[in-house]
């Protein structure tokens, strides 16, 4: 084989510790290898900048292991050398070599022959964004378990607010979690949600008699205000991601346009993927790359276990839960899920869906047109939506007959 770049080098990365080896191709044919070891703070990286910078190195390969290659990449993309960050399952090391020198050379190697992809690293902008979105997804975790909490300890006092209403973090809820930590009657509790919830007073007053000690209040207050904390934190962190579209407001916007996903997933799906759906190449590797890929398992003629692989959790995540709403709408997304649901679950035919939702993204970007379902008659929507507005505007200005009669044309310029 012939080697397509002549100067190249290999990382094997770690915490604290980054061993490098750098290969070098003579005119003779002949290949020089050198390796050094640098450490894991902001000197070090300079240092293996500059010494890749003395050797004039055409291709930089590293494996994505947990986050700490994002600072190694992050300084070679600062001065401009090209970087590749691969899969660790694809150059998975010789067997009986497996030491961090070995790990290196081998990543060169297979750099020099150009045998290794590159993995998916989006642009710094995007790449920082993803920060603020993962720690939106865990503080949404952070609240659902404290709901759960909230649910387990008025149970433990025998208060049963959770089994008659719809969301025990509700506005009229809430107000009765205030009062039980205020030390309000059942009677008094109830009357807070007269009218606003479907269970009768009656049946409110019932749920609300419990035994509430002062231990039970002492963590309902805590409980309860770290809601509302986190709740506040979870709003400024969406108002900041609504602001941070803005250079992406056209990919956003028609991500928006397909069913079940909402502004901030829209947000949260394209800091993931980008806004250039072509660096994957096709839908399929999209779906591949997204974990929601069947798997592809053959021999013999034989097919074995379809599962999926592995890929990006949050994309999985997202689209799961936008393919959950999907299923609701009265779209082609809602007549697949009925269609596979009976023969393959519940939980397969949301992945089902999610595979199409994220192929439904891909051409969308790429196509850079809104979704057009096609089992929706826009035209007839956009008229039940406006009708009323243009009949009053015509009738303003006069130009609305003093008697309609069905299928004849209006004179535009009666007065």
């Amino acid at each position: 084989m012939e080697p397509i770049h002549q100067r190249v080098a290999g990382i094997d990365v770690h915490r604290m510790k980054h061993v490098v080896t750098i290969l070098i191709g003579q005119e003779d044919g002949a290949v020089s290898s050198e390796t050094r070891e640098f450490g894991g703070f902001k000197r070090d990286m300079r240092a293996l900048v500059a010494w890749l910078r003395t050797h004039r190195i055409q291709q930089v390969v590293m494996e994505s292991t947990g986050i700490y290659w994002k600072s190694v990449f992050a300084h070679l993309e600062a001065a401009g050398i090209p970087a590749l960050v691969v899969n660790a399952f694809h150059v998975k090391n010789v067997p009986g070599r497996k030491t961090d020198v070995g790990d290196s050379e081998w990543l060169a190697q297979l750099a020099r022959f150009g045998l290794l992809r590159g993995s998916f690293i989006p642009p710094k902008d995007l790449r920082e964004l993803r920060i603020v979105s993962r720690y939106r997804r865990k503080l949404t975790g952070m609240l659902a378990g404290e709901k759960n909490r909230l649910h387990k300890l008025l149970d433990d006092a025998g208060i049963k607010l959770g089994g008659v209403v719809a969301d025990i973090d509700g506005v009229c809820a809430s107000k009765m979690v205030e009062g039980l930590i205020a030390g309000g009657k059942p009677d008094e509790l109830a009357a807070l949600g007269r009218g606003k919830v479907r269970a009768t007073t009656d049946i409110l007053e019932a749920a609300m008699d419990g035994e509430l000690s002062a231990r039970h209040r002492l963590v309902l207050d805590i409980a309860h205000d770290h809601l509302r904390y986190l709740e506040g934190k979870l709003a400024a962190l969406d108002r900041y991601l609504i602001a941070a579209m803005q250079p992406y407001a056209w990919a956003w916007r028609l991500i928006q346009t397909i069913p079940g996903i909402d502004a901030i997933s829209a947000a949260m799906i394209l800091i993931e993927i980008g806004d250039d759906p072509h660096r994957f190449g096709s839908p399929a590797r999209l779906a591949s790359w997204s974990a929601l890929c069947p798997g592809n398992n053959e021999s013999a003629g034989k097919r074995k276990s379809g599962k999926t692989r592995h890929g990006n959790p949050i994309v999985r995540y997202l689209l799961c839960e936008a393919a959950n709403a999907a299923r609701r709408t009265q779209t082609v997304f809602r007549a697949k899920y009925e269609s596979l649901v009976i023969r393959r679950g519940h939980k397969k035919t949301i992945i089902a869906l999610a595979h199409k939702l994220v192929r439904t993204i891909y051409f969308v970007l790429v196509r850079r047109k809104p979704y057009r379902d096609s089992t929706v008659d826009y035209e007839a929507a956009s008229v039940a939506k406006n009708a009323p507005r243009w009949i009053r505007a015509l009738k303003k200005y006069g130009y609305w007959p003093q008697v309609a009669v069905p299928n004849s044309p209006i004179d535009m310029t009666a007065t």
